[in-house]
């Protein structure tokens, strides 16, 4: 029986880059530049990890199905 791969840490990253890219829109737009600017940051940042930890997952599972 094959193992099914847990999504859910990767998953994880993305979502909270969402919300902090979402932070940064809403208080981009209501003026809040400093908070805008953090959230920004933050959630690049994020985004950067989830996509690491996107490919190691992705050669991982294709090591071990070879």
């Amino acid at each position: 029986m094959e193992e099914k791969m847990n999504n859910k840490g990767v998953t994880g990253w993305l979502i909270w880059a969402i919300i902090f890219l979402i932070i940064a829109i809403v208080a981009g737009i209501f003026g809040f530049g400093l908070i805008s600017g953090y959230s920004f940051i933050i959630a690049k940042w994020l985004a950067v990890i989830f996509v690491i930890l996107f490919i190691i997952a992705v050669i991982a599972h294709t090591i071990k199905r070879a």
